[in-house]
This record gives C-alpha cells, sequence and structure tokens, in this order.
C-alpha cells in the first residue's frame, strides 16, 4: 500500500510540473450573463510564468466593468493543449448611475489550438458584491476566444 501510495504521488507530481502555458498573452472577446462585473466584453490574459496568469477583463453592457483576476493554471494531462484554472481578484464597475465594488473568483478550462493563434475557455465567474449593496452572484459562466500572441 505505501508503494502504491509513493507511485501515485510521485505520478502526480511530475503531471502537474508538465508546462501549462502554450502562450505568453492573449487578448480577445468574453460573452457572459449581465451583472455588475460579468457582463460581455473585452479580455486580455497574460503568463507572469508557466502556471500564474492575471487575466483583466472589460465589461461594456449598459455602463462598464473592470475586473482583475489572478490566476494558476495546470495541465489535463489526457488532454493535450487543454488546462484547467482558477484564481480571485477584484471589480469595479459603474453601471445605470451605481458603482458597485466587489470580489471575484474564477474557475474554467483553456484550451490553445495547436495550429492557429487562437484560444478559448469557458469558465464560472462568481462574484460578492460589496459595496452597493453586499450580495452574491452565482450565474457568472462565460466564455472568451481570444488572439494568442
Amino acid at each position: 500500500m505505501k508503494k502504491t501510495l509513493l507511485f501515485v504521488s510521485i505520478i502526480t507530481v511530475f503531471s502537474f510540473s508538465l508546462k501549462a502555458q502554450e502562450y505568453k498573452t492573449a487578448v480577445g472577446i468574453r460573452l457572459g450573463p449581465n451583472s455588475p462585473a460579468i457582463s460581455p466584453g473585452f479580455t486580455i490574459k497574460h503568463f507572469l510564468d508557466e502556471k500564474h496568469a492575471v487575466e483583466g477583463i472589460v465589461g461594456v453592457n449598459n455602463g462598464i466593468g473592470f475586473c482583475a483576476l489572478y490566476e494558476w493554471h495546470h495541465p489535463v494531462t489526457s488532454v493535450e493543449h487543454l488546462q484547467w484554472f482558477a484564481g480571485a481578484g477584484a471589480y469595479a464597475a459603474y453601471r445605470n448611475s451605481t458603482a458597485y465594488i466587489g470580489a471575484a473568483g474564477i474557475v474554467g478550462v483553456d484550451y490553445k489550438f495547436p495550429e492557429i493563434p487562437l484560444n478559448i475557455s469557458i469558465d464560472w465567474k462568481p462574484e460578492l458584491n460589496i459595496i452597493e449593496s453586499v450580495g452574491f452572484e452565482a450565474s457568472g459562466v462565460g466564455f472568451s476566444a481570444r488572439f494568442t500572441f
């Protein structure tokens, strides 16, 4: 049993040490629901190293919103060019004469097409509104398509 556990542990460590990043920077669009920090708009993701990225999202529906996220990326070893990620950050938005500030989380999957400079991702981005009123928005599923370079 100890040998099996050691073997599984070593395989797990090595599988997560594989290179997660397949591009350095990506810019594109994000489609999602219409809430203070999740509205459709533009996205830019930049890798700081192989597993850590920052993402900025600008929402442009009924006002403007900005969201900044720090993300951890890990490869899905069974599917080439696919990685899962999770992260956290903050947002500020101004919509319909109301200001919103809050915290956001994100978890999703990210696929980089190997032959073309295109990346797509689908994620869940819940948010906790702190200013205007305290509230939790859990319906933040989004889809992004980005040009990579």
